[in-house]
């Protein structure tokens, strides 16, 4: 049995670019035909430049795909994956917050990295990532041999847990898909569950548009009382080259981590 975690570049966006596409296509040709004068001289421009943008999203997604799969050449979300896990060190008998844990890859390479602690996993699954699901989750554990982990529906703007809850917090490139004002309050409201004394590892696109000053917010930790904390860009070669983050337009991700 194999685990499957899915691509997080969905083909159904690869899909409705092309058809988009498509459908730019003939209505441009039927605009052409149907619309006399300077009216649908600009009406069909308006549509081939549509053709043409998303005939490059197109390609963009396709490159995507690729590179983000299990199964492909560059397998960069397993890289990732793999990376981030490095950083979560458990105690024996501790607890582990995966954070929009999806198909459940970080927290089944956690737990295989802490076999003697137990890791749970939380998201919405909602229909945006349709693929993604608890049983995909469960059954991709199994399909590892891991035995460790838990998975459940939470909120990661009010997580049902008491503070103090866990030994480790850790989540990859969530916290940017949530609409928010104020992603930093979705940070702290992960750190609010972690113990003193624990470990956190957070993967992100930490832009200045996404997060706001992320300098400012160490600071505010350091006030709080963190021993530890680090903002490593991930872009330099760590877990992408600088090309890549360009191209996919990761540009600003980083792994904040440290210790409470």
């Amino acid at each position: 049995m194999k685990p499957d975690y899915k691509n997080w570049f969905p083909k159904g966006m690869i899909i409705g670019f092309w058809v988009g596409a498509v459908v730019c296509v003939a209505l441009a040709l039927i605009t052409g035909f149907k619309i006399d004068g300077t009216i649908g001289m600009i009406l069909a421009a308006i549509l081939w430049l549509g053709v043409i943008v998303l005939v490059v999203a197109g390609i963009w997604g396709i490159k995507m795909h690729n590179a983000f799969s299990y199964d492909g050449d560059r397998k960069m979300s397993a890289q990732i994956i793999e990376d981030i896990a490095e950083y979560v060190k458990l105690p024996k008998g501790g607890k582990g917050l995966d954070v929009g844990c999806g198909s459940g890859a970080l927290a089944i390479a956690v737990a295989k990295r802490n076999s003697n602690a137990g890791i749970i996993g939380i998201d919405r699954w909602g229909k945006d990532y349709a693929s993604f699901s608890m049983n995909l989750c469960e059954s991709n554990a199994k399909a590892e041999g891991v035995s460790n982990t838990s998975f459940k529906k939470g909120d990661a703007l009010k997580l049902e847990f008491p503070d103090e809850t866990f030994d480790a917090v850790f989540s990859n490139y969530v916290y940017h898909n949530i609409p928010s004002k104020d992603r930093q309050a979705i940070l702290l409201e992960t750190l609010r569950t972690l113990k003193k004394g624990g470990t956190f590892a957070l993967h992100d696109i930490f832009s200045k548009e996404k997060y706001g000053n992320m300098e400012a917010f160490l600071e505010t930790l350091k006030i709080l009382g963190y021993e530890e904390m680090h903002l490593l860009d991930t872009t330099e070669g760590i877990f992408m080259t600088p090309k890549e983050a360009k191209w996919m337009m990761l540009s600003g991700s980083a792994l904040l981590y440290g210790k409470k």
